[in-house]
Formats: C-alpha cells, structure tokens, sequence
C-alpha cells in the first residue's frame, strides 16, 4: 500500500516483536480496509492474481490496475483499480472476505505489519530485509482483538517469505533508482519498465516476435524456460530492467550487432 505516515507507527520492530490482530466477519470494521486503498502491485501479485482468475496480463491489467508514476523515481507501477463508485471498494472483496484471498496482493496479506527495506553493501547492492513497523489505522478494530503473533509468526501464516523472495530483485531495482541523482526516465523506457514487470504476456511476445533473440546472447535452456515458465520469464524481466536501467550488464549484445 502507499501508506500515510499519519498511520505508521514510527517505532522500529523485529521479527521477535508481538501484537494482536485478529480480522473476521463478525467485527464491525469487517471490509472497510478493502476500500478507497492504494494497494502497490508487485510482479508477483499479477503473476497470481491473472492465474487465478483465468485471464492473460493484459486483461488484468486493464480491467483491475492502472498505472502509478512515481515522482522521485519516475518509475511506473501498478496499482490496484478501485470500483469507480461512491464505495470505491476493491473489485475482489464480497460480503464474505476476500474473493481472492489465497493469491491476495502481499501488501494485503502483511497487513497491519509494514517491512522497510534497504540496500546492502556497495559492491553486492543487494536488498536486505531490515526492519519492520505496525500500521495503525483508526478504522481497523482488528488490532483490538486478542489474538498475539510475533512479527515472524504472522509472516509465516500470512506467506509472505515466498512473496518476498519472487520479488527480491524487482525491490533492489526500485532501491537502487530511487538514490539520489538518478536521471529521469523518458516515456519509452517507462513503458518498457512497466512490460517487463507486470504485462508479462505482452513480454514473451515482445522476446518471441520481435528481434529481440536476434540481439542478445541467451542460452537455449533459458529460452525455453522463459517460452513456458512464467516465474523464469518474470526473473528474465528482472534482468531486463537492470539492463536497460544500465544498472548491470545482465545482458549480452551480439557481436554481429556491435
């Protein structure tokens, strides 16, 4: 989620660190966080969330997300798409809960717990799980309740590891362009961006139909699993933005294209 600073608790926790929480229906507040949100998407949120319901990237994205351009980056994300009514409520959620609960977006699933991240190192620049917080919203008598977890008890049964490690590289890209004295990004790269991260069917197609395999070296057991694994194609996109980011050099150019 984009969060107001207004309800982040600005106290540093840890894994160890306990709070209650508890959400179900039959508390007054039951759905109201599912509305009028700011809930980020990442890669691995569409991965899911598109499997789910049956429809390609580029279906999901139009009918469920729109695009958010970051004004410290300039790098666009996905947001997702509240019901354009006075309820402004997410297109997932019905009288019962989440209708997509197992595949639900992270930022969803972590909830009331925030995680900050930060780059490790200068040589490796790789991201490292730091520190973590508690949301405090007025509107959720959730944290009311009796029920205490640890931080990493609540991660576990929330299934945020897996979430966390499918997103790893894609949070360092966004670490490493929001440091000081990154250049603006121009309208194509951030279109390019926005492929590589979130339409993915629209991604293979730009490999695979266009002479993207005729400029790049690319091994053969990669081009396979990038033509029918979707978790190796979204890593690849990965690769992709660091190269065009030119923030490694994760791709190599044909000689004959030199």
């Amino acid at each position: 989620m984009l969060l107001s600073m207004k309800f982040v608790e600005p106290i540093e926790r840890t894994l160890n660190s306990k709070f209650k929480f508890r959400c179900h229906k039959g508390i007054s507040c039951f759905n109201r966080c599912c509305r009028n949100a700011d809930i980020l998407l990442t890669p691995y949120d569409v991965v899911r969330m598109k499997k789910r319901l049956g429809i390609s990237s580029e279906e999901f994205l139009e009918k469920y997300a729109y695009v958010h351009i970051d004004e410290k980056s300039s790098h666009p994300y996905a947001l997702l798409k509240m019901t354009d009514n006075d309820e402004k409520k997410c297109p997932f959620v019905t009288p019962e809960g989440c209708g997509v609960y197992e595949d639900r977006p992270v930022n969803c699933r972590n909830y009331p717990v925030g995680q900050g991240l930060m780059i490790k190192g200068t040589e490796d620049r790789k991201v490292k799980e730091g520190f973590y917080f508690f949301i405090k919203e007025p509107n959720c008598l959730g944290c009311g309740e009796d029920n205490e977890w640890t931080i990493e008890q609540w991660r576990i049964d929330q299934g945020s590891d897996l979430y966390d490690e499918m997103n790893r590289e894609w949070k360092e890209i966004q670490l490493r362009r929001d440091a000081l004295g990154q250049p603006k990004l121009d309208p194509k790269k951030q279109s390019m961006l926005y492929m590589a991260s979130y339409d993915l069917d629209r991604f293979r197609r730009f490999i695979f139909e266009s002479r993207f395999l005729d400029s790049f070296e690319i091994a053969k057991e990669e081009i396979e699993k990038i033509k029918s694994d979707e978790i190796e194609l979204m890593k690849f996109g990965f690769k992709y933005q660091k190269y065009i980011l030119m923030m490694e050099e994760t791709l190599k150019v044909k000689e004959a294209q030199l």
